[in-house]
């Protein structure tokens, strides 16, 4: 079979090789996955970079967190899935349910686990769900770290998104796009930013209802916060990390919520007193479980959702996948494979 390796010590696209090797046969309690397709976050920017948790590579790894297939066989013991389910693995491979834990098991497409991006992959039973029947591989292969993430960021809070809340979104990459959808289908009120006024019409075809462009408009934080007509968002999916922060605190409601998932910024003020007033709050998302998933497929196929794809590469082109999507794409990046 073939896949792809990226070599310990890896700090480029240089470092990303594909590779023939024999295909794995499923042991006890695993299933065997033919992998149809892969969706990259911009976490797998951050491990090619050496710059994820950890630092750079300790051991080569086949890299990707999201994938989808069909079940190409089972291994002894298994019982929730038989050859042609059409499946996806789970980010963390351990958490069933409930809230965070430390026992959450390895995270795919990293250091300690098995990674996506290759023709087959053998995952524990207990790591992989059913997905949508509605959804293409290509439109599943985006939802285990990023759709799951959006999941728990509106519907596992304190208080889950209901009909008439109001959502901020921030930017049109691919944790915002299923947000913008997700919430939408819920029935709230999506406000959504972008510094491309492009990307903001097609962010209104998606459903957003206020739309924002933060170059043009500094101080959106307050802007967004007036589009809400209630004086802020019930949930903003902060994605931007400590350099939009202060601006998602102007943004937020009373007795609202900031999901706080994305570091793409580093520099910034983060100084909570902002939220105190209003009696709101920051929720540290960190994906999810595989409960999560599982209800997140059934909305999706409820609602007849299908996930946002900028652009879709071969297998052979998946450094140049990498690119597009650090390029920044509107929705998600996949690998046909």
């Amino acid at each position: 079979m073939r896949k792809y390796v990226l070599e310990s010590g890896a700090s480029s696209l240089d470092h990303l090789k594909a590779v023939d090797c024999e295909a794995p046969t499923p042991g006890p309690g695993e299933v065997l996955i033919r992998v149809r397709a892969c969706s990259l976050n911009y976490r797998d920017q951050l491990i090619v970079q050496g710059k994820y948790f950890g630092g750079t590579l300790a051991e080569p790894i086949t890299p990707l967190s999201d994938g989808a297939g069909e079940v190409a066989g089972v291994g002894e013991g298994v019982t929730r899935f038989k050859e042609g389910d059409r499946v996806a693995g789970i980010f963390f491979q351990k958490w069933r349910a409930g809230p965070a834990n430390p026992e959450q098991g390895p995270a795919l497409g990293a250091v300690g686990a098995k990674g996506m991006l290759a023709e087959y992959v053998t995952l524990p039973e207990e790591g992989v769900v059913k997905i949508a029947r509605h959804l293409s591989f290509e439109e599943a292969s985006t939802l285990p770290c990023a759709g799951v993430t959006v999941w728990n960021a509106l519907m596992c809070g304190r208080r889950p998104l209901r009909a008439g809340d109001c959502v901020l979104v921030l930017g049109t990459g691919g944790v915002s796009t299923l947000a913008l959808q997700i919430a939408h289908a819920a029935g709230a009120h999506v406000i959504a930013t972008s510094s491309s006024d492009e990307k903001l019409e097609r962010a209104r075809a998606l459903g957003a209802a206020s739309l924002i462009n933060y170059r043009k408009t500094p101080n959106w934080g307050a802007e967004a916060a007036k589009a809400s007509n209630k004086g802020g968002a019930d949930c903003v999916v902060e994605v931007g990390g400590a350099g939009t922060l202060a601006q998602s605190m102007q943004a937020v409601g009373y007795n609202g919520e900031i999901a706080l998932i994305g570091v793409l910024t580093r520099e910034g003020d983060t100084h909570p007193h902002p939220l105190m007033l209003k009696g709101a709050s920051i929720r540290g998302i960190f994906v999810g479980s595989a409960a999560m998933a599982i209800d997140l497929n059934h909305a999706l196929e409820v609602n007849g959702v299908k996930p946002a794809i900028d652009r879709v590469f071969p297998f052979e082109e998946a450094a140049e996948a990498y690119r597009h999507q650090a390029a920044g794409a509107f929705g998600k990046v996949v690998i046909k494979i």
